[in-house]
C-alpha cells in the first residue's frame, strides 16, 4: 500500500543543495513526488511510496545535506494521491 508524506523543513535549507539532495535520496528510495522552496525560506516535500521508504526519507530530512542546518521538520501522513509519475524538483 502506498502512502504520502508531506513535510515542511525549516532552518538553513535554501541555497545549500537541499532540494537536489532530497531528489537524489527520494529517487534512490524509489519514491515519487516533488520538492520545492517556499517563500518563507523553508522547503516543502511531498513524497509517495512504501511506508518504509518514506520513513527513511523523513529521517534523512531531519539531517539534510552537509551544508544544511535543519531546525524543525513538520510531517503529515496520508493516503497516496497517485498524482506523481516521478520525483521532481521545482522552484
Amino acid at each position: 500500500m502506498t502512502e504520502q508524506l508531506h513535510a515542511i523543513v525549516r532552518g538553513r535549507v535554501q541555497g545549500v543543495s537541499f532540494r537536489q539532495s532530497t531528489y537524489d535520496v527520494a529517487r534512490r528510495l524509489g519514491l515519487v513526488g516533488e520538492v520545492h522552496n517556499l517563500y518563507d525560506g523553508s522547503v516543502e516535500v511531498t513524497a509517495e511510496g512504501e511506508r518504509e521508504a518514506l520513513e527513511k526519507l523523513l529521517e534523512w530530512l531531519h539531517q539534510g545535506p552537509p551544508a544544511a542546518r535543519v531546525a524543525f521538520v513538520s510531517a503529515e501522513w496520508g493516503m497516496a494521491t497517485n498524482d506523481y509519475d516521478e520525483f521532481s524538483v521545482s522552484g
